[in-house]
């Protein structure tokens, strides 16, 4: 007679697989309370992992936003919207104002 899995030469009348637990209801309080114990850890690790997670996009973010400013300063305004002021904007001068001075300082 075959095994459980097919194995021809394990049959289950030579004793080698029992199906009776020995375990009483100490030992399986016992499991579960590791279990329970291993689940708040893990539980615990997820939450720490997930806060790392969050602070390393922040700093990466951070870092992105100095490596943008320190190109700024290197090159100077680099995009035209620095130059123009939004129509309608009366607090920055228009651009007859700035040919003026431009003019003036040749």
């Amino acid at each position: 007679m075959s095994g459980p899995n097919g194995d021809p030469n394990i049959s289950t009348d030579d004793g080698i697989i029992n199906d009776d637990d020995d375990f009483g209801d100490g030992e399986y309080e016992a499991i579960n309370s590791m279990l329970d114990q291993i689940n708040s850890y893990l539980d615990d690790l997820e939450e720490r992992n997930d806060l790392l997670n969050g602070k390393l996009h922040d700093l990466m973010e951070s870092n992105r936003q100095a490596r943008l400013e320190f190109r700024a300063q290197l090159l100077g305004p680099a995009t035209q919207e620095e130059n123009c002021p939004a129509e309608g904007d009366d607090s920055s001068p228009s651009n007859e104002d700035l040919n003026e001075d431009s003019e003036a300082g040749k």
